[in-house]
């Protein structure tokens, strides 16, 4: 039998060696490394049989023909991108082993009565602009033109960016599929949690993801000398922040199954000997039920509003990014739980607590897709972390269960 593990955890490794850090991982949108990795995705691609491109919006769009040219497409694919310090499977495996199973059927010379299309995208963590997930959005006519006026730290342009990797924010309209030309979204991820590993499961059919809001926050103080200033007199903008931040994790806590995450926070003038007189820092807000979401963000807010005005600090809030709560396709979480009884696995079905790109494809939208997601499990539930792990086993077995489920994939009676 063909070994299918091993080399696809050769290409994550050599994938990872694409950073912006050195000795960890760290690949963002739209720079010179995720422009490299790039570049390796699409000559692994080619080299599997798959016609690639470059599309407008940054993505790596590789399509191997079914049977007839020009067949309608079976999408799958995950994101290349990454958070700073990563691990090395999170997106990528997805990526990957869709090329595994793809070049398997061009080296049996096997063609099915639909192409397949593997997505690399570029924008799924979200890191460097204020929006996220436009690769996946545009492929279904819901990105949003104001993504491109977004800035990274450094102050560029998501526009100028994308023009500079090779995309074309002009033409971003045309990478939306036109009725009848793609099928389906199915995507292959680690699990980020540790619930198949605590099942003793190698592999897992997810049901829904989370629901998820995020914004920025912005205070205005004002900065003062550290020594000359009373406390009483002062308008600190970090301290408001630090009420803020426990706020939050206060309201989160007494919430069930909602979680809220401050992760990014920064002070200026960020001297010593100089009293804070601006803050940015940014929230998340995940459930799995919108409306529960939907009332946790007006309570964080509400609080919030009275801490900026009992300390004397003025605060904006900026929504960056509001996913409504996903729920996969039956028809498609139908089709992968047969592919992991065929494989002689007890299928297990959980939810997702971490967004995806495949969560773009779902809902009643003109240009929905039904979707479906396979989880792989991973050591210790580890995950955007350089301790992110998986077996070659485990690896093996999730390419050989995504070319089973290509091979009976009932295309005909599919429905979202």
């Amino acid at each position: 039998m063909t070994d299918l593990g091993t080399p696809l955890m050769a290409r994550l490794e050599e994938l990872a060696a694409f950073s912006q850090d050195e000795g960890a991982l760290t690949r963002l949108f739209l720079t010179p490394q995720h422009k490299a990795a790039a570049d390796q995705v699409t000559a692994w691609m080619k080299d599997a049989g798959m016609a690639v491109h470059l599309d407008p919006i940054g993505t790596v769009v590789g399509r191997y023909e079914g049977a007839a040219p020009g067949a309608p497409a079976l999408l799958l694919g995950s994101h290349i991108d990454t958070v700073r310090n990563a691990g090395k499977y999170d997106g990528n495996l997805g990526v990957l082993a869709a090329i595994a199973a793809v070049a398997e059927l061009n080296r049996l010379g096997e063609r099915l009565p639909f192409a397949i299309e593997v997505l690399a995208f570029g924008d799924e963590e979200g890191v460097r602009f204020p929006h996220t997930l436009t690769g996946s959005r545009a492929i279904v006519g819901r990105f949003d033109p104001d993504a491109l006026d977004g800035r990274d730290r450094d102050g560029v342009r998501m526009a100028d960016a994308l023009r500079a990797f090779g995309g074309d924010p002009d033409a971003i309209a045309s990478v939306a599929r036109k009725p009848g030309e793609a099928l389906a979204f199915v995507e292959l991820h680690i699990e980020q949690g540790p619930v198949l590993e605590a099942e003793g499961l190698p592999v897992g059919i997810v049901t829904a993801i989370n629901g998820a809001s995020r914004f920025s926050v912005r205070l205005r103080g004002m900065a003062g000398h550290a020594g000359t200033v009373p406390m009483g007199h002062r308008r600190d903008a970090l301290v408001a922040a630090a009420e803020m931040v426990l706020a939050v994790e206060r309201i989160a806590s007494s919430i069930a199954n909602l979680v809220a995450t401050v992760g990014r926070i920064e002070a200026k003038p960020g001297a010593v000997n100089v009293i804070p007189g601006e803050v940015v820092f940014t929230m998340d807000v995940r459930a799995p039920e919108d409306f529960v979401r939907d009332a946790a963000c007006t309570a964080i807010r509400t609080e919030l509003e009275g801490i900026a005005a009992r300390r004397g600090v003025a605060m904006t809030i900026e929504g960056t990014h509001n996913d409504a709560a996903a729920v996969c396709s039956p028809a498609i979480m139908e089709r992968i739980e047969a592919a992991v009884r065929r494989a002689g696995i007890r299928p297990h079905h959980l939810p997702s607590g971490a967004g995806h790109d495949a969560m773009s494809f779902a809902g009643s939208f003109a240009g929905a897709l039904p979707m479906g997601m396979l989880f792989v499990r991973c050591k210790g539930g580890i995950s955007h972390n350089p301790a992110e792990s998986i077996t070659v086993e485990d690896a093996d077995l999730s390419v050989r269960i995504l070319l089973d489920l290509l091979r009976h994939f009932d295309h005909e009676t599919l429905s979202a």
